[in-house]
């Protein structure tokens, strides 16, 4: 992003792995050939219309909001252990502290005519909802989901609420929840930075003295609108992304083919669960390993190994998978809270049996192109490649990857101990499959599968897990084996498959027909004069007696 901002160019990721040392990459940009995207416009803060518009991954949540669709799946609920002497008044005030310094913290969203605009109140406008609660050990998550399900009302509530449990003997858990239209992954540093800075400011009995933010989000998203340009101009770096994703995205299948424990529902739902991951330290070193070797990155090979898995699973072998983007491509943006994310569709082709080494090259080559029009958003990347729309699915893809790396963000307020910030399970799902995952030393590989409880039971989602980690232990040993020969399932499914399902086997005696109809004559005579009893039966009663007396001869 540095180097975008310096030189107002739009280095893309495609361009760093093409020139991957520092002379190949200064005669890239020295010699970059000016086109859609490579001429961009400074990020500053300037004059305002009357109207600020939204960002364009603003405008789909206020949409969804607007049409009742989205409940509280679009919460983002973290939770904070912290023991110790806590100032309630100054951790108060520091909420109010950060509301002033982040616009959008204290932003409405209001409609003309059905257009979207965001209404940025003044500090002093804007009352932090901080409420304060007592729990023990045993209400507590109860507690939690419950303040975490609050639905927003974004046209008259700004997007951030605090709720700080009092467990007694000095130990608290603060909720903080927001609203996604406000905020993404990436912000959670910057928030609980300044919310710890200005804590420590208030404790000591003064206001934070921080830095002022070069830009606020509504610059952001007046600069993203003028950045991107017009669809109509084919000139526009918006036009230049849409015909990409248009090729990118065509013959995309409707649907994957994974097996649903129930029904598609006419209209989805969002009802969900979730599934802890930790695939450990061990096997996050061999995928890093393993990535470097081959000229990629870690997101790569867990998005290969993860289509992979879905197609030895029965899912096809056309694979789309979402994906969110960091969206941050300027520095000015680093400390700033907001929503910046964007979707991504992650197209894996995994057909013809491929090695796992050859399906990483696949997935290498078509991850560097999307990300290189990682700016186009999502919502017009749908109305440009038109796909069959259902209230039953998402569009273009069901299952959902996101990895994080590094550190997350933590709250270190002065005079106590606290813990990581923890999300707060609500039991809602976005997407059929939601891969949230972390990387990073320490830990290793970690996170949550969410997944929609209208469609799957957990055992399904938890065998599905399963398989994803064998496969991703198989190959980062042996990145040459051939996708179909991985194997997905555990011994015990396998022994389930090929016996346990199929235990059909029963013993035939060594008998004919002929001789069975002679038994059964000798011993029951009127059964075999069923077939005899009218000369004019017809042909069609004739063959029903005789499927009923085969019956009886082999069941008798």
């Amino acid at each position: 992003t540095h180097i975008r901002t310096t030189l107002h160019t739009n280095l893309t990721i495609r361009d760093i792995f093409q020139n991957p040392t520092p002379a190949t990459l200064t005669h890239h940009i020295t010699t970059l050939a000016h086109g859609p995207g490579r001429d961009r416009p400074p990020l500053t803060a300037g004059d305002r219309p009357d109207r600020l518009p939204l960002s364009y991954a603003q405008r789909r949540l206020w949409f969804l909001s607007a049409l009742g669709e989205q409940g509280t799946a679009y919460n983002v609920p973290l939770s904070v252990r912290i023991d110790g002497d806590l100032d309630t008044g100054a951790l108060r005030a520091a909420f109010g502290d950060l509301v002033g310094r982040h616009e959008v913290l204290r932003t409405v969203f209001g409609s003309e005519q059905g257009e979207p605009y965001q209404s940025v109140l003044a500090p002093e406008d804007a009352r932090v909802v901080f409420e304060r609660e007592t729990a023990d050990a045993d209400t507590l998550d109860e507690r939690l989901r419950a303040a975490a399900g609050h639905t927003f009302d974004l046209n008259a509530e700004t997007p951030l609420r605090v709720t700080l449990f009092d467990l007694g003997d000095g130990a608290h858990v603060l909720l903080v929840l927001l609203h996604h239209i406000a905020t993404d992954g990436q912000s959670l540093r910057p928030l609980f930075d300044d919310l710890s800075a200005a804590y420590a400011s208030r404790r000591a009995g003064s206001a934070p003295s921080w830095a002022p933010l070069p830009v606020q989000y509504a610059d952001y998203a007046l600069w993203q609108h003028r950045m991107l340009g017009d669809r109509s101009d084919d000139g526009s770096v918006l036009a230049e992304g849409l015909a990409f994703w248009r090729e990118e995205l065509k013959g995309l299948p409707e649907e994957l083919d994974l097996v649903l424990d129930r029904p598609r529902p006419a209209v989805a739902g969002q009802s969900g669960d979730a599934v802890v991951v930790d695939l450990g330290r061990e096997l996050r070193s061999r995928v890093v390993e393993l990535a470097r070797a081959e000229g990629c990155t870690v997101f790569m090979v867990l998005q290969a190994a993860l289509a992979a898995t879905l197609t030895r699973m029965g899912a096809g072998e056309d694979i789309p998978l979402g994906s969110p983007v960091a969206g941050r491509t300027d520095d000015a943006l680093d400390e700033l809270v907001g929503f910046f994310v964007n979707t991504l569709v992650l197209r894996t082709d995994t057909s013809g049996n491929p090695s796992f080494r050859e399906l990483l090259d696949r997935v290498r080559t078509a991850d560097l192109e999307a990300f290189a029009h990682q700016e186009t958003p999502f919502d017009l990347v749908i109305e440009a490649t038109s796909p069959v729309r259902s209230l039953a699915r998402h569009p273009l893809f069901q299952i959902c990857l996101a990895l994080e790396s590094g550190a997350a963000g933590d709250v270190r307020l002065a005079g106590t101990r606290s813990g990581p910030g923890t999300f707060v399970d609500t039991h809602s799902a976005k997407f059929d499959l939601e891969f949230l995952l972390r990387e990073d030393e320490a830990a290793g590989i970690t996170g949550a599968v969410l997944f929609s409880t209208d469609i799957f039971d957990r055992s399904t989602v938890e065998r599905l897990l399963d398989g994803f980690s064998r496969f991703l232990d198989h190959v980062t040993a042996d990145p040459t084996a051939l996708v179909g020969e991985v194997e997905v399932m555990s011994e015990r499914e396998r022994e389930s498959v090929l016996h346990g399902w199929n235990d059909t086997v029963r013993p035939v005696e060594s008998v004919t027909l002929g001789g069975r109809f002679e038994e059964l004559a000798e011993r029951d005579p009127d059964a075999t004069a069923l077939i005899f009893e009218d000369e004019h039966v017809s042909y069609g009663e004739l063959n029903e007696n005789a499927n009923r007396l085969a019956h009886c001869l082999m069941t008798r």
